[in-house]
Order: C-alpha cells, then sequence, then structure tokens
C-alpha cells in the first residue's frame, strides 16, 4: 500500500500528517467520499478518556462509521509500548461514545462499531448493549485460520506462514475460508440466543439499551469493593425522537461539488471514449477536491491504466480550495494559474498538476508562497510542478510521485517511500525526518541546507552520477517549459555551475537495498528470488548494526 521497497523498515503505524484537527478530518472524509462515492469512510479511534467528545466530531465531520477500538487488540506488528500502553477497554470508549451522541442528537447518523478482542458472541452482545451497532473481529478469525500469536509479523519469520512473504514460510499456510466462515457462524448461534434470553428480536432494538446489563461481583477481593459501574451504565434522558441507532445517512454535499456540476459533463467524451479534451475554466477556493469525481470515474471506467497522457487537459485560473487534483490517475492533467490551497495533489495517482502564479503577479514567485501545506501527501504515481514556495510538509509520505518546486516549508519529504522530488531552492526545517525510500535533490546555494535537514534516517551525497545528472536536468527542463519559471531557465543556462550546488537526499537503508538486490541480479537472481535475497540481507545486516 505505501509503495515501500521490500527489506526497508517503515515508521508502522505511519502518521498522519494530514490530520491536526477536526477541520483537517472533515477534508480528509470529503476527499475520500469523492474519491469513491460508494465507499463507506469509517474513522478509528482509540478508546480512552474523552473519546465520546472526539466521536462527536467525527460525526459532524460527516464520517459513515466511527470504529471505537480496545487497547486489548492489534497486529504482532505493533510497537510493544502499543501494544502496553495505548487506550483503554472498548466498554469504556463505547460507553462514553453512544452517551455523547445520544445527548448531542447525532447518534441517528452515524455508525458505531467496536472492535478490540471481540472473542465470543456474549462480547458482541454486551457491545450491542452499549451502543454499538457493528462488531470488529480480526485476530480470533486470524487464530481460526492457523495464528498462534508469535507476535514476530514484522521479522517474516512467522512460523505458520501468516504474516511473512517468504515463500517457504507461506507453504506451511494451512488455513481456508471455511475457518472462518464456520467462526462467524458459531458468534452468530451464540448472539442468537443470548438475543432470545433478554426477548429481542432485533439487533437494533438492543442497541443502548444498557439497563439489560447486570454488574455482578467477580471476585470477592478488597479491590473490586469499591468499583462504581453507573457512569457505564448511564441512560441519557433525551426527548422523544432521538435516534439511539444509525437512522440517516450523511450528507456529503457531493451533489454540489464542481465535477458534479461542470466537470463530468465536460470530461463525459475521454470518460467514455478516451477522446481528447481542452477547456478554460474559471476556480474559487470553494471548489473543493476538484477533479477527484471525474478521475474516480475514469478509474472505475478504465482501471488503474487510467487514459493516454493529456487526454483530459484542463486550464483554471484563479484560487483553487483544498485537495486540488487530489487522486487523479494517468491521463488527467490540470495547469492552474493562480494558487491553490492545502493538499493540492493528495495521493496523486498518475495525473499531471501544474501551479504558476497569474501572469498579472509582480511577486517573484520563489519567493511567495503558491500552494499551501501537505502537497502531494500520499501520492502514488504522477507528476507536480510548481512555480513558487509550497507550505510545510510538502511531499510527505510520498511514494511514487515526480515533483519540481522551487521552496519548501518545515517538514518538506516526511515520511517518504519513493518518488523523487527536485527542489530549486531553501527548505525549512526537519527536512526528510523519517524519510525511508524515493530520492531528494535540494539545490543548496547558501550551503547550509546539512542544518535544517534530518539526517537521523539519510545521507547527503553530492550529484555525480552522470545518469541522475540528466534525469534531474530533464525534470527542471519539464518544469521550466510547463511554467515558464525564470528561475529554472537561469539554473538551466548555467548548469554547469549549478550540478555541483545540488545535495543529494537518501534513505541509508533505501541505498543498502538498492545495492543489495543489484549483487543478487548480478548473480544470477531474478524477479522475487532477487527481492527476497536482498531482504534477507538486508535484515541480516540491519540486526547486525542494531537496526529494526
Amino acid at each position: 500500500m505505501r509503495y515501500a521497497t521490500p527489506g526497508v523498515g517503515l515508521i508502522s503505524p505511519p502518521p498522519h500528517h494530514d490530520i491536526y484537527s477536526i477541520e483537517d478530518l472533515a477534508e480528509l472524509i470529503h476527499d475520500l467520499k469523492n474519491a469513491n462515492h460508494h465507499a463507506r469512510i469509517s474513522v478509528k479511534l482509540v478508546s480512552e478518556i474523552g473519546v465520546g467528545t472526539v466521536a462527536a466530531g467525527v460525526a459532524k465531520a460527516h464520517a459513515d462509521v466511527v470504529l471505537i477500538s480496545g487497547y486489548d487488540g492489534g497486529t504482532g506488528a505493533s510497537p510493544q509500548t502499543g501494544i502496553k500502553h495505548a487506550g483503554i477497554p472498548w466498554e469504556l470508549g463505547l460507553a462514553e461514545t453512544h452517551q455523547t451522541l445520544v445527548l448531542n442528537n447525532l447518534r441517528s447518523r452515524i455508525i458505531v462499531e467496536a472492535d478490540g478482542q471481540l472473542k465470543t458472541g456474549r462480547d458482541v452482545v454486551i457491545a450491542a448493549l452499549l451502543g454499538a451497532e457493528e462488531f470488529g473481529f480480526a485476530t480470533a478469525p486470524l487464530v481460526a485460520m492457523g495464528c498462534i500469536m508469535m507476535r514476530v509479523c514484522h521479522l517474516n519469520t512467522c512460523p505458520v506462514g501468516v504474516a511473512t512473504q517468504d515463500p517457504v514460510l507461506r507453504k506451511r499456510f494451512a488455513g481456508e475460508p471455511e475457518h472462518v466462515v464456520n467462526f462467524m457462524r458459531m458468534i452468530a448461534g451464540e448472539v442468537r440466543e443470548l438475543m432470545a434470553q433478554l426477548g429481542f428480536k432485533q439487533l437494533n432494538k438492543m442497541i443502548g439499551r444498557s439497563d439489560r446489563l447486570e454488574v455482578r461481583k467477580a471476585v470477592d477481593h478488597w479491590k473490586a469493593r469499591g468499583l462504581d459501574f453507573s457512569r457505564i451504565l448511564y441512560q441519557p434522558e433525551v426527548p422523544t425522537g432521538v435516534g439511539r441507532f444509525c437512522q440517516i445517512p450523511q450528507d456529503h454535499g457531493l451533489d454540489r461539488a464542481l465535477d458534479n456540476t461542470v466537470l463530468r459533463k465536460l470530461c463525459a467524451p475521454a470518460i467514455e471514449r478516451k477522446e481528447k479534451v481542452l477547456a478554460f475554466l474559471p476556480i474559487r477556493n470553494v471548489h473543493r477536491v476538484v477533479g477527484t469525481i471525474v478521475g474516480s470515474e475514469i478509474t472505475r471506467r478504465w482501471g488503474a491504466e487510467g487514459l493516454p497522457a493529456d487526454t483530459i487537459e484542463l486550464h483554471f485560473t484563479g484560487s483553487a480550495g483544498q485537495s486540488f487534483g487530489a487522486f487523479i490517475p494517468k491521463g488527467m492533467t490540470f495547469f492552474l494559474e493562480g494558487d491553490s490551497n492545502d493538499y493540492l495533489g493528495k495521493g496523486l495517482s498518475g495525473g499531471k498538476l501544474i501551479v504558476f502564479p497569474s501572469a498579472h503577479s509582480t511577486f517573484v514567485p520563489e519567493e511567495n508562497i503558491i500552494i499551501g501545506n501537505v502537497a502531494l501527501y500520499g501520492a502514488t504515481a504522477g507528476e507536480a510542478y510548481i512555480r513558487g514556495m509550497a507550505g510545510e510538509r510538502f511531499a510527505v509520505r510520498n511514494s511514487g510521485a515526480e515533483a519540481v518546486v522551487e521552496s519548501v516549508g518545515d517538514h518538506g519529504c516526511e515520511y517518504m517511500t519513493g518518488g523523487r522530488v527536485v527542489v530549486l531552492g531553501p527548505t525549512g526545517r526537519n527536512f526528510a525526518a523519517g524519510m525511508s525510500g524515493g530520492v531528494a535533490y535540494v539545490l543548496d546555494e547558501k550551503g547550509d541546507f546539512a542544518r535544517r535537514c534530518n539526517l537521523q534516517m539519510v545521507g547527503l551525497e553530492k550529484l555525480e552520477d552522470a545518469d541522475e545528472t540528466e534525469l534531474v536536468w530533464k525534470m527542471v527542463q519539464r518544469h521550466q517549459a510547463y511554467t515558464q519559471s525564470a528561475l529554472a531557465a537561469r539554473l538551466l543556462a548555467n548548469w554547469a555551475q549549478t550540478v555541483p550546488k545540488f545535495v543529494k537526499v537518501m534513505s541509508r537503508d533505501y541505498k543498502r537495498v538498492l545495492q543489495s538486490l543489484k549483487r543478487m541480479e548480478g548473480s544470477g537472481l531474478s524477479g522475487e528470488q532477487a527481492i527476497m535475497a536482498a531482504f534477507e540481507e538486508n535484515a541480516h545486516d540491519a540486526a547486525r548494526i542494531g537496526g529494526g
């Protein structure tokens, strides 16, 4: 999913650097709904004190589902600190969430799910009585398929072949779909028996009925004598008509999107028959996620290959809103004369984005911000050419896109796992933090870039390889051709003096794995065999030097 290189360690779980507030979350939910309007958008929250307030924000952000996850589950690849110390039992977070949503009349428009070591039908019934209507099972079905809980999912050594890419170990996997089907049928059977005992014919009738739960003394122990469960079992007093389970679909406002009001009809020849489309359109900052719905229609119709390059060519003039060109596939090319808000090119999947200032502007582009924060977040393919400065977290978690930009703010190329980024000017602090793949080329004219780069995972080199130098030249040349950049033109005109000023930024692990892969291919291995041999060699080296 991250287009990572086998053998290179990753930050797990990856941080969500596009979410710093409920407003950011609301934008992400809107982006995802545009990307696939058939999908339900689910937000997972760790069960903890105060989770009800966050869940209310999630409901107001128009999520379709909120998942309350208990502390007791989780993959064996999770950090030990997370397994041992993160979260509280799902019962506590679920009760608080349901009560808060009911008290604020939000419960009727969002589905509540619970998970975190649900193992029996009794767990399902208790979760329903505390307010959940959907229930997540993960570890228990894995055990039904043969998992023996070794908790070595991240080491590629799973002895029963569940969590490994090793073909020898994978042959040991003995699980069958029928094993999981039988397990879930048993769970459903127990749930039906308990519902009959409680007098319920429908699951919806028992949601939030905490009055049907009894508190019993589990053990006669002095520590248990002071326990008070009244807040967990509390039933909010609300007016008649306030829903206690999801009855109303969320309004995501897709009918008002620019894609549905203008672009879908305009791009119909390309979507249906792969005919070329060229158009010039005004844009305002109220227009969010432009191009994403059209892109989803192209992918649904033509698959991951998309359309031939530049089939849809749209020229926009003005100030774009958030997530301009998010997720767009191959065949879509957007020119933006003006500026853009945050999340430009989020999840870019093969499309092309060109942003440059208005012809009437008087400012120096490379000294002024032209796009907002978190551009190209999670991009997997495509190109972007930005004439001007980008905000913070440019190309964070980029996994395959190529980009040229004239300056970036703090945290550029953070958590990057693939792709190439060329920066033709200064960067902010903490550049390349957590970068585990891909390559960045930064023009360091002042010679102070090393002080602003996070060197924990990356190394800095000169741009000396002839093939790489030509590749960077071509990227800068395309940037100049697309954006008419005066800065790029000056650098190209003095290319011999420019090249020594470039600093190549590359993950040390990534470089070591690529070298291992080259050696394995040189020894006669190919395909998956070469990748597995390089993976094993790198894992051995990482263990020897104390890596993860």
